[in-house]
């Protein structure tokens, strides 16, 4: 089978299935595993793909987002495992900022007995870190119905008001090249002021947030340590930029 015919399959089955697996590839071209590697390599280079563990998927648009109850349910293991590292990290004392991101809502529930003040601008983060009765402020403004999460002007001129010994976000796309960045440049203004306002800056971010990039930049990746499960191919290009802790399910 000749390249193009092989890259056109490929491409066929991750549109399809929005996955794809280098294994089911293998069996639907008849290509060694090898050269399905350096074909997925290729198609991501040329931006037709995103290669994520074990195979592909589709790539994200820079203004996609997803909502909050469709984030919590997708790679639940690994964010818990992310989550319940980065709650290790807590001291009792601090004062932390929670952004409205999945893995963070994650955190919630191993920071319960600590004592600690919570700041954040996610309305589900607030639900939870009330019933598990942890000390919480929340940043009022605009909310966005889709994420939840509280921003634009007023938010941010709320959230300067606070310091931090440890801000926690998420993060829909981390580049190389463009750093990190969110579909939304409201959201990112904030998040981008609560790092700016943190002694300690952690990102929590799951594989597929990796070689992706958003519409909104909030941060180059030396401004903010990596929390993460990502073990792929750029990890040691990743780690020449910034600080990364790979947390396994």
């Amino acid at each position: 089978m000749l390249t193009p015919e092989r890259h056109q399959i490929i491409l066929e089955t991750v549109k399809k299935y929005h996955t794809a697996k280098i294994k089911d590839l293998v069996q639907s071209t008849g290509a060694s595993e090898s050269t399905i590697r350096r074909d997925l390599d290729q198609l991501e280079q040329e931006g037709l793909l995103r290669r994520v563990h074990g195979g592909a998927s589709l790539r994200a648009s820079a203004s996609d987002e997803p909502s909050m109850g469709e984030k919590i349910t997708k790679y639940h293991k690994e964010k818990n495992a992310i989550a319940s590292y980065a709650a290790s990290l807590v001291r009792d004392g601090d004062c932390i900022f929670l952004d409205a991101g999945s893995t963070t809502y994650e955190m919630i529930s191993y920071l319960y007995g600590k004592d600690i003040t919570v700041v954040t601008n996610g309305l589900d983060q607030l639900d939870k870190l009330t019933e598990y009765q942890i000390k919480t402020y929340v940043v009022g403004g605009y909310v966005k119905h889709r994420t939840r999460a509280v921003i634009g002007t007023v938010a941010m001129q709320n959230l300067q008001q606070y310091r931090f010994d440890q801000c926690f976000m998420g993060t829909n796309g981390i580049s190389l090249k463009e750093g990190f960045s969110t579909p939304d440049p409201e959201e990112a203004a904030i998040k981008s002021t609560a790092l700016s306002l943190s002694q300690e800056r952690y990102v929590l971010a799951d594989h597929s947030k990796f070689e992706e990039i958003s519409f909104g930049k909030f941060a180059n990746l030396d401004e903010a340590y990596i929390l993460t499960n990502y073990e792929g191919l750029y990890l040691n290009n990743y780690k020449e930029k910034t600080n990364i802790k790979v947390v396994t399910a």
